[in-house]
């Protein structure tokens, strides 16, 4: 049973960042797995003002840095708040995303985080959106920092 389970977990973290609902731990009363952890310091802004990061950025972060000019599978998320569409100089963006001249403000951000594909239809990213307006909200404000 242990083997099993084991080998479930790097599927599972997986699919945590394809938009599925957050795993939960067996037995539980559907909290999160993880969802009691604390979260990590990000410096935002200077280097003295730190800022924490909410927990939906956990599935972000399996594709999108925060620090300039750090791409991974998406572009690095440092300064995206109020910068247009497509702006990171060294990542090579979807031609619908260059195309789209979206600015990265609340409105946009929100309804793009949401429903990424239906805002920019040929977009590259795969996430299916973050539907709880909350988390939405808590990650939009916290983009507002990096």
């Amino acid at each position: 049973m242990r083997l099993a389970l084991s080998a479930t977990l790097p599927v599972a973290l997986l699919l945590s960042a394809c938009g599925s609902e957050p795993e939960t731990t067996p037995g539980a009363t559907g909290t999160p797995a993880g969802a009691d952890a604390p979260v990590a310091a990000v410096p935002a802004g200077d280097a003295t003002t730190v800022t924490a990061r909410p927990v939906a950025f956990a599935q972000c972060a399996s594709c999108h840095a925060v620090e300039p000019g750090k791409n991974g599978i998406g572009p690095s998320l440092a300064g995206v708040f109020g910068a247009r569409a497509g702006h990171e100089a060294s990542y090579a963006y979807s031609s619908a995303m260059r195309a789209s001249s979206l600015s990265w403000d609340e409105a946009t951000l929100d309804h793009y985080l949401k429903d990424p594909r239906g805002t920019v239809p040929g977009t590259k990213m795969a996430y299916a959106g973050l539907k709880d307006d909350a988390r939405r909200a808590e990650l939009i404000e916290w983009l507002k920092t990096i």
